[in-house]
């Protein structure tokens, strides 16, 4: 079943994801193309969106996304771009036996994203975070990438002890709708 809503009709909440994806998206390209501009372009964008080339069909591209949300994903992604280098020591720590460059790159960036939130991102849930990065493995990755970011983010969460980051309570969620 097709959502037909249009993106000002999706939940908030559905927003943020397709702003996460698109952040995913952008920290793939840039990874794969070692460095470039650390922030999406007006090409990024587009291709993004499918304007590159009316008679591609083979997959249905997301809809531009609306100002709010291309906002959102690029602070996400200046600020994991920002915080890179401790944010892939945060995962080489926790990714026991596996060597960065050695991690899928559509995982590693999962991964960087997800840190970069759970680390640095006060207004997120950590359990929101991990979730978020756990359906973006399932729609971007293998069938096995899920699972391997889900247990490298539960770890990360269990030994959270930074005191500053304000508990996720239900009344700070719902305020925030993340």
């Amino acid at each position: 079943m097709s959502d037909t809503r249009t993106s000002s009709q999706r939940p908030k909440s559905g927003l943020r994801r397709a702003a996460r994806e698109a952040a995913v998206q952008f920290l793939y390209f840039w990874d794969i193309q070692e460095g470039g501009e650390p922030l999406p372009d007006s090409d990024f964008w587009r291709l993004r969106s499918g304007e590159h080339d009316p008679e591609e069909t083979s997959d249905p591209k997301p809809p531009p996304l609306p100002p709010k949300a291309k906002a959102f994903a690029e602070a996400l992604i200046q600020g994991v771009m920002c915080r890179r280098e401790g944010v892939d020591e945060t995962i080489i720590r926790y990714a026991k036996n596996y060597e960065l460059h050695r991690i899928a790159a559509v995982d590693r960036n999962i991964l960087r994203l997800a840190v970069y939130e759970l680390l640095h991102s006060a207004e997120v849930p950590p359990v929101v975070a991990i979730h978020e990065a756990i359906e973006i493995a399932k729609k971007f990755g293998t069938e096995d990438s899920s699972r391997f970011v889900n247990g490298i983010l539960d770890r990360i969460r269990a030994d959270l002890t930074n005191t500053s980051r304000p508990p996720a309570t239900k009344a700070n969620h719902d305020s925030r709708k993340s």
